[in-house]
């Protein structure tokens, strides 16, 4: 494979060293496909959304507060690993970098604590996906988004292994910020999440 420099996300002149062509390909082909599954599975919740067969409505399930806290937790998730990669372009202490990836994944953990709960209360409610088309577009939307936080953060851990032991390498830096770009990314779709679903179905 030819060199080639790391597209887009370069911080620093340190970061313009040749990157596998491959591995960026590959990494751009993820993303993108990621871009058009939850694009698809938004479709289906949209052509679903009414189709309630009898059972509760979005407003009868969908808590706004609870919501909210999820939007705010993962935010504030993003802004902490802004701080992080902030870190990485200015060469400030790794205890620092370290720190800012533990309250990432911190808060990862919360907004997925979070969401076990409210999915929990719906399945309370009675509402799980054999009820109707809504709730099974619901079930088929949300708790993707969730698996993909929950990937995200088993990849922040990996990667505070990964610089425990080999230090703040090229390697390491540009696979933390493929890894930054994957989180804001997951911040993306759950804020279209908010608006298009919950906030939508409490209108």
């Amino acid at each position: 494979m030819s060199g080639r420099i790391h597209p887009g996300i370069n911080l620093r002149a340190g970061d313009q060293q040749p990157t596998t062509e491959g591995v960026m390909f590959g990494f751009w082909v993820f993303m993108m496909s990621d871009a058009v599954l939850f694009a698809l599975l938004f479709a289906v919740y949209a052509s679903l959304s009414g189709n309630i067969a009898g059972g509760p409505e979005a407003r009868q399930v969908f808590k706004l507060v609870p919501a909210a806290l999820e939007t705010g937790t993962l935010l504030l998730s993003s802004f902490t690993f802004g701080l992080a990669s902030l870190a990485m372009k200015y060469r400030q202490s790794m205890a620092w970098l370290q720190t800012m990836l533990a309250v990432t994944l911190i808060l990862g953990l919360t907004f997925l604590g979070l969401e076990v709960h409210d999915f929990m209360d719906m399945a309370s409610q009675g509402a799980v996906p054999q009820v109707s088309g809504f709730l099974s577009a619901f079930f088929a939307l949300v708790p993707t988004h969730f698996l993909h936080v929950a990937f995200g953060c088993v990849w922040i851990v990996v990667m505070m292994l990964q610089l425990r032991v080999f230090g703040l390498t090229h390697t390491t830096r540009t696979r933390l910020l493929r890894l930054g770009l994957f989180w804001h990314f997951l911040d993306i779709v759950w804020v279209m999440l908010f608006s298009f679903v919950f906030l939508r179905g409490l209108l």
